[in-house]
């Protein structure tokens, strides 16, 4: 960016002789080291964080303040000069080093330093050219700290955009390791708070700020990036403290999302584990279109089925192995759950067949709910139970 020309300096407006400008400026350069010394000893006297800095931070503000100082005289006298001249002498980790707020004491206490030293230094004719020319010089430094840290902060958060970028697509492709969560650090990412992975349908105008700030108004952090028509989202925080709490939270930023699917991975402790989430929130966001009445934001383990049969091998190990397994410990309550199954999820007909009490039937389906998770007389849950087992008998 080309730095605009600084405007005429006030001194030729206000002092019409060539000799007398020459003579004010003469002072004024001869009083500029009195005036650094002064500044930062006023830094330090009025501002705690000036002494809280490293001693390399300290000398490149004394480098700066020395810049304005010097630009003033520079300015003043009517010479070609750029604001922006000033800041360029200071590396631009100092941007990180000191906040706006800090900057702007910086050219306040200098301002009033010079102010004061114009008053005690210089005689009292050449006052009145040099205190108005401050005011418009201090003015115009002001607004160009301003755009320095505006640019700042635009690169940093193009920078921090790729950062997020490279984690979500580690996580993604399964490679979350120390480098992942180094970088993840650098954002002020919490790797060890339980983590979810979340994967929806991106918007056309997606403002990943909104979905952001939403994430923050639900005490959750997030990492987010689109990847084709699909927007990947990792959620932290302390407020996961289960999947349906995870899937409540969720569902309240469902309007930051295109139409379409959302899918909640499984909790995971931290950043290592989110691959695991992620894998299953893919799997479950691919599969989801084959149960169109389901809510719009599920959990996927609520698409075990839809994923087992998709090709998931992970989904019918959980069925097989996990879920079969569990009503495979106890005979009666296999037995039970498939007759109940084949008796169209009657009662009557699951006891008359077993020969059995229906009373007996009801303990049972309550004891296959407890054990398993899922209800048989809800159809959804007993399709789940009878894929599982199914898919457990062809494993064994």
């Amino acid at each position: 960016m080309t730095a605009k020309p600084a405007s005429p300096g006030t001194l030729p407006a206000t002092v019409s002789s060539a000799r007398t400008r020459a003579a004010i400026l003469k002072r004024l350069r001869a009083a500029t080291a009195t005036m650094n010394t002064a500044t930062l000893r006023a830094l330090e006297i009025r501002h705690a964080w000036f002494g809280e800095l490293d001693a390399e931070s300290r000398s490149w503000i004394s480098v700066l303040a020395r810049g304005g100082i010097d630009g003033f005289v520079n300015w003043v006298s009517g010479s070609a000069f750029s604001f922006e001249s000033i800041f360029d002498s200071a590396p631009r980790a100092l941007a990180g080093r000191i906040s706006l707020r800090q900057t702007v004491d910086l050219v306040r206490t200098t301002t009033d330093v010079v102010e004061e030293q114009i008053q005690l230094l210089l005689p009292r004719a050449d006052r009145q050219p040099l205190l108005l020319g401050i005011v418009h010089y201090s003015r115009e430094i002001a607004f160009v700290a301003a755009a320095v840290y505006a640019r700042a902060a635009e690169a940093r958060g193009a920078w921090d955009s790729r950062i997020e970028a490279t984690i979500v697509d580690a996580v993604v492709r399964a490679e979350a390791d120390e480098s992942v969560t180094s970088r993840a650090s650098t954002l002020g990412w919490d790797s060890e708070a339980p983590t979810v992975v979340v994967i929806a349908s991106a918007p056309k105008n997606l403002r990943i700020d909104e979905l952001r700030r939403a994430s923050a108004r639900l005490s959750l952090d997030m990492l987010a990036a689109p990847q084709g028509e699909r927007l990947v989202c990792i959620f932290a925080g302390e407020a996961l403290t289960d999947p349906a709490r995870a899937c409540d939270l969720v569902t309240e930023l469902e309007p930051h999302f295109a139409s379409g699917p959302v899918v909640i991975g499984p909790l995971a402790e931290g950043l290592r584990g989110a691959p695991t989430s992620a894998r299953s929130a893919a799997s479950g966001y691919r599969a989801a279109r084959a149960w169109p009445e389901g809510p719009r934001t599920l959990l996927s383990n609520d698409l075990l089925p839809e994923r087992a049969l998709a090709g998931d091998g992970h989904a019918r190990r959980t069925l097989a192995r996990d879920l079969f397994g569990l009503l495979k410990g106890s005979k009666e309550l296999l037995e039970t759950c498939v007759g109940f199954l084949d008796a169209g999820s009657s009662m009557e007909a699951t006891a008359r067949a077993m020969f059995i009490h229906p009373n007996t039937v009801r303990y049972r389906l309550r004891r296959i709910q407890e054990v398993t998770g899922y209800n048989p007389t809800d159809a959804r849950e007993a399709y789940v139970l009878r894929l599982a087992i199914t898919l457990g008998r062809l494993q064994e």
